[in-house]
């Protein structure tokens, strides 16, 4: 059966179990387009016996024209990062095989980086990362309300906090819910406090979700200790589209750049303490991106590196940035699929990371790659002074990173198979409306 409410346009099953409702449908066959119906104009009354249920035939349904699910993105803050910049990125490729909504909190530009990619926007005032139990209750009535309105067919939640209360709303709301995790919070490295807490939440919420995502191997493998079933399990890599930005790694070296959210579990510190010892001439470092740490890590490069590292804040521009360089570097502590790196390659640069497992996926089969210990400066400045005195190798090195992201991480594949697993989590037949942009 499937119910559709004239005054607020609520549609699927769930809408049936919304108070008011006031007509039916009742169909003798399979039907997705469960929104076909023209809500009734204001000054109209219906009551719930004067309209009888409408009969369609087999053969009338499927006549119905293709339609889109919709669906609702939600994540916790709108800022600059690599989760929002992965949800943008969907947004975009998904145009005209979904109707999206996303759903955050803050007033970053993922709001009209949506809007272009022609999504609907709803900023919840309440959203934000803040651990308070009364403040979380009030954002799940937030986030309850805010879905009510939009009448997703499916729920696609991304971070930490607006996975878990995305997951709760959709169990109470009878929405079934994707999960992208970019990032475990109970891997090793993280601190003891936030890995606990992290194990509990995942634990009790992994069987709300009807599909989990993880952007890596290494992800997936941690998901396997979560109650949840392996088959509702699927790891699909970050990719990101291209860009006609092309760095020139063979140039003098005179720019290397880090892009991170100033943060944990980032670790600018360990960057510019190695940038300082590898003592690299007329060549500055660039570390773009805003956090709590900025300050403290200008505070660092006056001191290990006066006048030559840069901390600009929030870059509009990244590929133009990484254009400009000639290395790329991340430290980082614990990582998912870290776009930054994505972006490095795509751009042809040679990329110095830490040594994590889902860095080592992405660098794949490549030969040489130099990957660095967690904290070891000495290793990290070594790396830079080799590349600082063979531009030859900065070279060949991003030929193979250019490579490496053309066979493996352009944004077609990801939005091909998240567009699978909505269809598997929606438990139906879901037409192919339109082929996926390439955008």
């Amino acid at each position: 059966m499937v119910r559709y409410h004239p005054e607020t346009g609520l549609g699927g099953a769930r809408a049936g179990r919304q108070k008011g409702v006031f007509c039916r449908i009742v169909q003798t066959a399979p039907v997705y387009n469960h929104r076909a119906t023209r809500k009734p104009s204001a000054n109209r009354h219906f009551s719930r016996d004067s309209v009888p249920p409408i009969q369609l035939s087999s053969a009338f349904v499927q006549n119905l024209p293709p339609s889109r699910p919709r669906v609702a993105f939600v994540i916790t803050n709108s800022e600059i990062g690599g989760a929002q910049s992965h949800v943008a990125d969907l947004v975009r490729a998904l145009r005209g095989r979904i109707d999206a909504t996303v759903l955050a909190g803050g007033e970053g530009p993922l709001f009209a980086t949506a809007q272009a990619a022609g999504a609907q926007t709803a900023r919840l005032a309440l959203l934000d990362n803040a651990m308070s139990p009364l403040r979380a209750l009030k954002t799940l009535r937030e986030l309850m309300a805010a879905l009510r309105h939009a009448a997703p067919d499916l729920i696609h939640v991304h971070s930490a906090k607006a996975g878990a209360l995305g997951r709760l709303a959709g169990w109470l709301l009878g929405i079934p819910v994707v999960y992208t995790v970019h990032g475990f919070g109970f891997k090793p490295a993280a601190p003891l406090a936030r890995r606990l807490a992290s194990r509990v939440a995942e634990w009790c919420l992994a069987p709300l979700a009807a599909r989990l995502i993880c952007v890596a191997d290494a992800e997936r493998e941690l998901a396997r200790s979560l109650p949840i079933p392996a088959s509702r399990i699927s790891v699909i890599h970050n990719g990101i589209p291209d860009a006609a930005a092309r760095a020139q790694p063979a140039a003098q070296l005179t720019r290397i750049v880090m892009v991170a959210r100033l943060a944990a579990p980032k670790r600018p510190d360990t960057v510019i303490r190695a940038f300082g010892q590898a003592k690299l001439g007329d060549c500055e470092l660039v570390i773009a991106g805003a956090g709590p740490m900025r300050g403290a890590m200008q505070t660092l490069a006056d001191a290990v590196a006066p006048g030559r590292v840069r901390l600009p804040g929030n870059v509009a521009d990244i590929p133009a940035l990484l254009a400009s360089a000639q290395v790329f570097v991340l430290a980082s502590d614990h990582e998912g699929l870290p776009l930054s790196v994505l972006e490095a390659m795509r751009a042809g640069l040679p990329v110095v990371a830490s040594d994590l497992p889902g860095i080592r996926e992405q660098f794949g089969d490549m030969p040489d790659a130099l990957l660095v210990a967690e904290g070891d400066e000495a290793t990290l400045a070594r790396h830079l002074s080799m590349l600082a005195g063979d531009s030859a190798r900065r070279a060949a090195l991003g030929r193979l990173s250019r490579a490496r992201w053309e066979q493996a991480f352009g944004i077609g594949p990801m939005a091909d198979a998240t567009w699978a697993v909505y269809r598997q989590a929606l438990g139906r037949r879901v037409s192919e409306p339109m082929p996926t942009e390439r955008a």
